[in-house]
Parts: structure tokens; sequence; C-alpha cells
């Protein structure tokens, strides 16, 4: 009998040890802090513990491709949707259809199942009052206003190699004169000459803003209402032209270690749980069980142009190696 308790003790030992070693490696694009909450709470509720890595949308799409021949990471959380439309055409993710994936409308996950949009996200431009009353500028309200010379020196924005963010401003001003590149790059060539500096990620421009180390950036408006809501003296404008949007996404890593995890936080971020966690990051989700942070935009708020993200996907390396050379190797 003593024999057969131990031999129970034994297992049942084992067996928790066994759970509470289940992990899973992960990607992510989502700000830290956000991240944090996020996954926190995944492995609260399932014992699964995710080692995550916080990077922007260029450097995860860069860095799976370096590791395509032994990935580190089963799953890729947030992230601009076309750098996930990029990862899928370069072979670096897997399909998967979840069983949850019908409550986010189909124009915004893939056809194939390769990715799945989580949140919208418009383009804005963020001003720090105090900075711009004390240098006598007004904050911008359109595309056009970034080239005024007043600017000069005064905007913050990212490096279109390594932020999704950034080369989603690339393809706006695509859209804003027709389609038409040569007029394009002419504007990102004078936007350059009122660069103040190209951040690594989208968001870190706007937090620069928020303690007044420069007056103007350019970024996702979410993340310039949680400044403001956190308490920091901005303006929050939308180009009057109109603007760009992200869909950030959710894909599952070709060859991960780990996919039946990876599988089970997938389900988990499209659940209710995950969303109304998400739905309070003052963006706009897309899944119809997450509730909406009441202080965030609407796109009903929001003038947007018709954007053709397949071609802003195939035209991505190609866009970014120009910008490169007429602009960010010059700096």
């Amino acid at each position: 009998m003593k024999k057969v308790l131990l031999t129970l003790l034994v297992l049942a030992v084992a067996g928790g040890a066994a759970f509470a070693q289940q992990s899973v490696n992960a990607y992510t694009t989502v700000e830290e802090p956000l991240a944090k909450q996020l996954f926190d709470q995944f492995e609260k509720e399932t014992g699964i513990k995710v080692n995550w890595v916080r990077l922007s949308g260029g450097e995860a799409e860069a860095r799976m491709e370096a590791e395509k021949g032994n990935p580190q990471a089963s799953i890729w959380v947030g992230g601009v949707g076309l750098n996930h439309m990029s990862a899928k055409k370069k072979g670096l993710t897997t399909p998967y259809r979840s069983r949850l994936a019908d409550n986010t409308p189909a124009q915004y996950r893939d056809p194939e199942n390769y990715w799945i949009g989580l949140y919208l996200g418009p383009l804005g431009f963020i001003t720090n009052e105090a900075r711009a009353r004390e240098l006598n500028i007004k904050a911008p309200q359109s595309w056009a206003d970034l080239l005024k010379p007043e600017y000069k020196g005064l905007i913050r924005m990212a490096n279109p190699t390594t932020s999704g963010t950034a080369y989603n401003v690339i393809t706006t001003i695509r859209y804003v004169f027709g389609g038409d590149e040569e007029r394009t790059f002419d504007y990102m060539r004078k936007l350059d000459v009122n660069m103040d500096q190209y951040t690594r990620s989208g968001s870190a421009g706007g937090k620069s803003v928020a303690i007044g180390e420069i007056p103007v950036a350019v970024g996702y408006a979410h993340d310039m209402v949680k400044l403001r809501v956190e308490g920091a003296p901005v303006i929050i404008t939308i180009p009057s032209e109109g603007t760009g949007f992200e869909i950030a996404s959710m894909s599952l890593v070709k060859g991960g270690k780990d996919p039946v995890n990876a599988k089970k936080l997938y389900d988990w971020v499209l659940g209710k749980t995950a969303q109304d966690i998400i739905g309070q990051w003052y963006v706009i989700p897309l899944s119809r069980v997450a509730t909406k942070n009441p202080v965030a935009f609407s796109m009903d708020e929001v003038k947007t142009v018709e954007q053709d993200l397949e071609w802003d996907a195939d035209n991505k390396n190609r866009l970014l190696d120009r910008w490169t050379r007429e602009i960010g190797s010059r700096r």
C-alpha cells in the first residue's frame, strides 16, 4: 500500500511539474505593459507561460526570416497586418483556422487563414501643447502641414525599415496622391527636412511628445489616446486629406517548436476575456465579442484613404529599398 501511495505521489508531483513547465515562445508588437497584461492573464487562466519578446513589426518579420531554418517563436501577436501578409508570402507563417475566427469580419482576416485581424488603428499626429506654445507653432491638421518650414527639426516618426507604422505612412501618402509614386517620394524627401529623428518603433515618437522632448510626432491614434488619458498635455489630430490605418494581426509561426500551446494562445486571444482586454487599449477591436473603450476613436470619426493592402504588401520591399536609398541612407 505504501508503495502504491508513493508511486501515486511521484506521478502527481511529476504531473504538476510538467504542467508548471508548459510554455510557448511568442513575438509581439504590442507595447510592453499591454503585452504583459494580456499574457499574464493567459498564464493565470491556463498555467501556460508565455515567453515573449517585444519587437517592432519590421523587426519581428526580419527575425522570423533570419530564423526560418530554426524558428525560435511559435506565435506572433500584434503588428501591422502588412507585415503579416509579407511574412505569409515569405513562407514564415502557417495557416490555422480557429473556432472563434468567425467573430471577426471576413475582410479583416486572411482567406487562407494565415493571419487574423485583432484591431484597427488610424494614423494621426500628436502635439505637445506646452511645447507648441513655447515654439509658437500650431498642431498640424494635414499631411501638407507637416512640410511647413516652422516644423523644421520638430517632428519625430519611426523608421519605415523597422516599423510597420512608418511604412503605413508611405503607403498612405501614395494614396493621398492618387497612387503617384514620384509625388510620394518627393513628399517624403521634404518631410525628411523637418524630421528630428527616426525611431525604431512606431509608438516611440508619441512618448517623446508626451514628456515634451519633441513637439510633434506621427503614429497611431490609439497610442496617443493612451498618453492623453494618462495625463499628457497633448493634442491629437487626424490628417484632413485622409489617413491610413493598421489592421493589427496575429499569425502562427511556421515550424514553431510548440504549435499546440501556440494554438491554445491563438484561440484564447480571440476569446471574450482577451478581446475585452484588447478593447480597453483605446483601439478599435474587430471581434464582435469585444467591448470597445468609449474614449477611443471610431472609424466613423476618421476620414480614411482607400487602402489596397495586397498591393502594399507586394510592393513593400521595393518601396522600402527606395526610401533607404533616397532618404534613409542620407542621414
